[in-house]
């Protein structure tokens, strides 16, 4: 186990009574002056905004709306203006884990007289962690990122073909995570979401740090969790054990807990953010056809141990050969992908070319350090190319 430091300052309101009575003095302790935040107008079809602009009655409002998912610079720009004309106090972000990585890079965009973009790319002196940051109060209605309880957010830039990780120097101050409001949520995006959170986990569970027996077994513990509750939410919306072990199971995924002792970074993101960067497909689904062919990739007589771990604690498998049970885990993978009926191959979501995928292994290892040590197994350029090639077809896996 690593030496770690975990803190984490996020007030969380969690269940199905918090929102109407609580919202209005969660906001205003910050000050009169409100910056709300959402997504495509779902909040207005399902009642959402009302609810919230009654809370907020008597503070200075003032709305950003059209915050695409992988959301995209020109929003934080035009957040940024609205900041400082409207001597902002606190963000509303209402929506999903886009809505709030957004407005949290918002929040420190007050405080930053340049391009926005300078806090998402920049790693050194203009880097968010270096500036203040206002306030965010959050009314989560997917789950998926995490963003509710971290300080990180992910960021496009359509022009750069560029999709970035940023980290602020602070976790939002007040999270409403109710999972009702989650009830809405399409199938897809539900599958989508739940293989997000399993991804989060795999990240950190496969890692070099040696006898982290807590970390992991907190991991299998959440993983279990995920591959039980997503499928019961996807055949009924409406249940709310279902909604609320997997909102709260996202948040836990990415609050630092799961990263606590660990010694690397993640692999198949940065590959995926790669590939949302220059098609803008869905996250989760992407870090679904990706992560099997990763694994198969990581596999060998080094992580073995790993992969039988993961399939006897979280899969259940039996059996004395533990080369066989690290290659039905990764099977079992993906069977239970598929099962969510998410597309398992980029034909799925339209990459039908080859084209980019040797200038995207490039950035994602630029990016990543992916051949130095960034991740769990190194991965070179040629790696990820023949990654992105073999999520091309499903041959090895059906």
């Amino acid at each position: 186990m690593e030496d770690f430091r975990f803190q984490n300052s996020t007030d969380i309101r969690f269940g199905k009574h918090h929102i109407d009575e609580e919202l209005h003095d969660a906001v205003a302790q910050f000050g009169q002056n409100v910056l709300l935040t959402y997504g495509g107008g779902s909040i207005k079809k399902s009642g959402l905004y009302d609810r919230v602009m009654k809370a907020l009655a008597g503070l200075h409002v003032v709305e950003l709306s059209g915050i695409a998912p992988n959301p995209k610079i020109d929003s934080i720009r035009e957040g940024q203006k609205l900041a400082k004309d409207h001597d902002i106090d606190v963000v509303l972000s209402v929506g999903g884990g886009s809505v709030l990585d957004a407005s949290k890079v918002i929040a420190s965009a007050k405080f930053y007289d340049g391009d926005a973009w300078d806090l998402v790319a920049d790693r050194g002196s203009q880097s968010r962690a270096n500036i203040d940051q206002l306030p965010v109060v959050d009314i989560l209605t997917l789950s998926a990122t995490g963003s509710e309880m971290n300080a990180g957010s992910v960021i496009s830039n359509p022009e750069l073909n560029v999709k970035l990780g940023t980290y602020g120097p602070k976790t939002p101050a007040v999270s409403f995570l109710d999972p009702q409001l989650t009830y809405s949520v399409s199938k897809w995006q539900t599958a989508a979401g739940s293989f997000d959170i399993f991804s989060h986990l795999t990240e950190q569970y496969f890692d070099r740090s040696t006898a982290n027996d807590v970390t992991a077994g907190i991991i299998e513990g959440m993983m279990r969790s995920v591959i039980k509750w997503a499928p019961i939410a996807i055949k009924e919306p409406d249940n709310y054990d279902a909604r609320a072990n997997l909102m709260w199971g996202a948040t836990m995924a990415l609050n630092g807990i799961a990263r606590s002792g660990n010694a690397n970074g993640w692999t198949v993101h940065p590959i995926e953010h790669e590939l949302s960067a220059y098609y803008d497909i869905t996250h989760g689904v992407g870090l679904g056809i990706l992560t099997p062919r990763w694994m198969k990739r990581a596999l060998s007589a080094e992580t073995e141990g790993k992969f039988v771990r993961f399939g006897r604690e979280v899969w259940h498998l039996t059996g004395d050969n533990d080369h066989e049970i690290a290659e039905k885990a990764i099977q079992a993978t993906y069977d239970w992908i598929k099962s969510l009926d998410i597309p398992m191959t980029l034909g799925g979501v339209d990459i039908n070319t080859d084209e980019k995928f040797v200038e995207m292994a490039q950035e994602a290892v630029r990016i990543g350090h992916l051949d130095q040590g960034g991740g769990y197994v190194n991965l070179t350029v040629d790696d990820i190319v023949a990654l992105y090639q073999a999520s091309s077809t499903v041959e090895g896996f059906e």
